[in-house]
């Protein structure tokens, strides 16, 4: 364990997740401010997200994974996956990272256009119990899109996982947005709360929803259609995921990438 904590490898995945979460959430939330001259369509913040994602997917993946989440950190723990340490030191990253990309957008916007930040919030008479079966249908989805797509156990052609990953979140977010401005993602709900000091009481929706769908995927994936299980030591060898997990990058013969919203 204090190996794997004290190693270049493991403090640098750790970064990576926070710098990923950063940009993710500082993208993401700026696409959603309400600027006077034109607020934003439910479009463009779709494809915000979503294209963030694919982005981070792409850039940081092959040096953490690029899980961005806590829930899919989560459901890969629960998965069997990584590490307890591991997926520990991811979503503190994760949260920060979150916490600092809302800070810096919300030190950088005009208060005329800030709004509350994109902080998400039940919408359209959307009771609790429905925003919560949302948040977990949108995260199922996007939690099996990512296991399926960064399987190198497939035979069948996967194209880009990270451009797969990104449509993923872009359809979640089209949906999703209606009811509950569609999170999908712990962390996205956790840094503008923060910031803007707007805890609803709703709040834990925003937690709950993604960690028990993504959960519900892992374990769907993971030990029912293609079960896969790592000894504690091969998971803190290969640190994100096991070979089988791997995708093809453009750059580089193989990267390991997994991501979120």
């Amino acid at each position: 364990m204090k190996t794997e904590v004290c190693s270049v490898a493991f403090l640098k995945a750790v970064f990576a997740e926070f710098l990923a979460t950063l940009i993710f959430v500082f993208f993401g939330l700026g696409s959603a401010l309400k600027w006077p001259s034109a607020l934003p369509s439910i479009l463009q913040i779709s494809m915000a997200f979503g294209l963030a994602i694919g982005t981070m997917a792409q850039a940081l993946g092959p040096v953490s994974g690029g899980h961005i989440n806590p829930a899919i950190t989560l459901a890969l723990l629960i998965g069997n996956q990584i590490s307890l340490l591991r997926a520990i030191f991811y979503v503190a990253a994760q949260l920060v990272g979150a916490i600092a990309g809302a800070g810096i957008l919300y030190a950088l916007v005009p208060t005329n256009a800030r709004g509350n930040l994109a902080v998400n919030a039940i919408n359209n008479n959307t009771t609790p119990g429905q925003a919560v079966a949302v948040e977990l249908i949108l995260t199922f989805q996007l939690a099996l899109c990512i296991f399926s797509s960064t399987d190198s156990r497939r035979t069948s052609p996967v194209g880009s996982p990270a451009l797969s990953i990104g449509l993923s979140v872009t359809l979640g977010h089209l949906v999703g947005i209606y009811f509950t401005g569609c999170s999908m993602n712990p962390a996205r709900s956790f840094g503008p709360a923060v910031v803007m000091n707007r805890f609803s009481p709703s709040h834990w929706v925003f937690w709950v929803g993604p960690i028990v769908g993504a959960t519900m995927a892992a374990i769907l994936y993971f030990y029912l259609l293609f079960p896969t299980s790592l000894s504690r030591s091969d998971r803190i060898a290969r640190g994100t995921l096991p070979q089988q997990f791997m995708i093809l990058s453009l750059t580089a013969p193989r990267a390991s990438v997994i991501v979120n919203s």
